[in-house]
């Protein structure tokens, strides 16, 4: 599947996401080399391309605590 084609990627919503489906953010792992995140509220709007080894890098960062909400 080609990243510009995202109408058949399966995405799954952040284990950080709250019961309420407030601050959630959704992923697909379905591309090789990018992560396309979109807001899990707005299903139809814009997604974000981010490269995979930026996306993992960032999830380390905010596992390890490094990265908190303001």
């Amino acid at each position: 599947m080609r990243p510009s084609d995202l109408t058949a990627a399966s995405w799954r919503k952040s284990s950080y996401s709250n019961q309420d489906g407030g601050a959630c953010v959704e992923v697909s792992d379905d591309f090789d080399g990018v992560v396309p995140v979109r807001d899990s509220k707005a299903p139809q709007g814009p997604v974000l391309m981010f490269p995979a080894t930026g996306w993992a890098a960032f999830v380390t960062g905010v596992k390890d605590g490094g990265l908190t909400p303001r």
